[in-house]
């Protein structure tokens, strides 16, 4: 597993990469510095600067990328955030690192649960795709639409209902998200995101160290460090029954599980998106049912 895998011991690795990573991206004029002669030894701002436009030690900042330092302020981390231009899901990131000490052996949580009130919600939305994700990006629950636009993810086994699994190990993710490699690299900065504030968790190192062994694409772009939170978008999925369609992905946060996620997938109210979201649903309402024609042209 690579130096970037979450719950290494030591020292906060996770924090160093992704501090590192965010130096790397971020050029000197970019961050407003003038120009230096000669030839510079590393990609993107040194430490030094980082320090500068922070208004710290160079010294303070490098035990902080190193992980030795895991007191920092809250004024200090926002400067270090200022500094390197972090989005807000960085910043938060960052946080979660500096405040997190793994433990020697995580202890794995108790399974979620779906109140039935959420699991009978996601049923009523008979129109509209509708699926929760938990811990991990693992999928707690999908309604017909969603089975039949991504896969039933019911049917399988329950380690392998995971939306990170699907985009990465399921051959028929690749030509279901038209967007395929956006799609995923928005699941791993989302998995990152998590591992910032969960990072003994044992189910996540499994994950990782699954999908680091088993997808070369997984494991390029988890070295990455990107991070975000993926609370609306748009999704693009190639159906073999109904062909293209373009879908608006907004999710919500139920306020007893900070951990779940409902993500809804709509179409534009009289668009050729809902047209064909709506023969999708009619000829799959049923399994003993099937549409007319294998695939229908837009």
């Amino acid at each position: 597993m690579n130096s970037g895998t979450p719950g290494d011991r030591s020292d906060n690795r996770e924090l160093r990469d992704f501090l590192r990573a965010r130096r790397a991206r971020l050029s000197p004029q970019d961050a407003g510095l003038p120009p230096t002669p000669g030839i510079r030894r590393v990609p993107g701002l040194r430490r030094e600067e980082v320090a500068r436009l922070a208004g710290i030690s160079a010294d303070y900042y490098i035990r902080l990328e190193r992980g030795r330092d895991l007191n920092a302020s809250d004024s200090v981390l926002d400067a270090v955030a200022r500094a390197l231009r972090l989005t807000p899901a960085e910043h938060a990131h960052l946080r979660a690192l500096s405040r997190s000490r793994p433990s020697r052996r995580g202890t794995a949580a108790a399974p979620q649960r779906l109140r039935p009130s959420l699991r009978l919600m996601l049923d009523g939305l008979g129109d509209v795709p509708a699926l929760v994700l938990g811990r991990r990006a693992d999928v707690l629950a999908v309604n017909h639409l969603a089975r039949v636009l991504f896969t039933d993810f019911e049917a399988l086994p329950t380690r392998e209902r995971n939306m990170a699994r699907y985009v990465f190990l399921d051959p028929e993710a690749r030509t279901r998200l038209s967007d395929w490699e956006q799609a995923a690299r928005d699941t791993v900065a989302s998995l990152h995101l998590y591992s910032g504030r969960h990072r003994s968790d044992p189910a996540l190192h499994t994950l990782v160290g699954e999908l680091s062994v088993r997808s070369d694409d997984f494991r390029r772009w988890w070295g990455r460090h990107e991070v975000a939170a993926c609370v609306h978008g748009t999704t693009r999925f190639r159906h073999p029954l109904v062909g293209d369609l373009t879908l608006s992905n907004e999710s919500f946060v139920p306020s007893d599980d900070p951990d779940l996620r409902l993500h809804l997938l709509t179409a534009e109210p009289g668009s050729p998106d809902q047209q064909a979201l709506g023969l999708l649903a009619s000829w799959t309402a049923s399994p003993s049912e099937g549409p007319p024609h294998a695939k229908t042209p837009r």
